[in-house]
């Protein structure tokens, strides 16, 4: 894998109504296109590489994958949307990370980790879950120590047990669920009158995504439903690791068609910069069409 491109940068801002979303990028890093989506033909991509390049691809078919998280004020509410690598975990491939920058980039804008009231995971695959907890004298405490931590309870079900390599980590979950931390919630839970979980199925079996709805204006902040904005176009390039690739792919579809030419911004967790933008039709099918903050 190339070395990263950027490290603990807070690349964006957004206001949707009432509701403030920043993106805080933990690390983002050139990573072989077809090695993340199945399918992926990099000589299909001629007419869209006049969007793609710089931002989302290099000149040899290269994407750019951001691991971030999304900091959303909402109702007098610091809400962390995923909680990226995070540090000292034993990770299932040999990533080149130093991410101590995180907690004190967080704090930089208000989001320190005793000011944090809610830490959301769209679902529990590592990268969304490292910084759940951090290690304190040889053991792992909260994070954010007066924060909620909350989990998609279909989707803890199904991981508890899963041998699967790219699980939650027994350190990053269940330490929370053991400690009181954590509440298990429905796919449609809400988290205040503006934030609230769709559920979006077929990266894992109980993923979900965010939707923010205040004053006529809204946002949907779609975990790893989308890796990339080129699955807009090609829903059907599905990611290596989505659990039911038949599922994503008509997850995707459906998202997409029902975006499509609306004023519903979409941030994308491991959109590379600008992470923000919306889904407009093009000829017979859908294109990306990035929005800076």
């Amino acid at each position: 894998m190339p070395g990263p491109e950027q490290r603990g940068q807070l690349v964006q801002e957004w206001t949707i109504g009432d509701v403030v979303v920043r993106a805080a990028v933990e690390e983002a890093s050139l990573i072989p296109g077809p090695g993340l989506l199945m399918g992926m033909d990099v000589a299909e991509l001629g007419d869209h590489l006049h969007w793609l390049q710089p931002d989302y691809m290099d000149g040899e078919g290269n994407i750019q994958l951001a691991i971030q998280s999304f900091l959303v004020e909402s109702s007098g509410r610091r809400i962390v949307v995923d909680t990226c690598f995070g540090d000292g975990h034993q990770l299932p491939y040999d990533l080149p990370l130093d991410t101590r920058h995180y907690p004190g980039m967080l704090a930089s804008v208000g989001f320190g980790v005793d000011d944090v009231d809610v830490v959301l995971c769209t679902h529990l695959h590592f990268d969304h879950v490292g910084w759940n907890t951090t290690l304190v004298d040889g053991s792992w405490q909260p994070t954010f120590p007066n924060a909620q931590y909350l989990f998609g309870a279909e989707e803890y079900d199904h991981w508890r047990d899963d041998p699967d390599p790219n699980r939650c980590s027994e350190e990053c979950v269940q330490t929370l669920v053991d400690c009181g931390a954590a509440r298990l919630v429905a796919h449609d839970h809400v988290i205040t009158p503006e934030v609230r979980l769709v559920p979006t199925p077929g990266h894992t079996p109980g993923h979900v995504s965010v939707r923010i709805e205040s004053r006529g204006q809204s946002a949907l902040i779609t975990g790893d439903m989308v890796h990339h904005p080129i699955q807009i176009v090609r829903p059907d390039w599905s990611s290596g690791p989505d659990y039911d690739p038949e599922t994503a792919i008509a997850t995707r579809r459906q998202v997409f068609s029902e975006l499509a030419d609306t004023d519903v911004l979409v941030l994308g967790t491991h959109f590379n910069e600008p992470a923000g933008g919306r889904v407009r039709t093009s000829g017979d099918g859908l294109t990306w069409a990035p929005a800076k903050g």
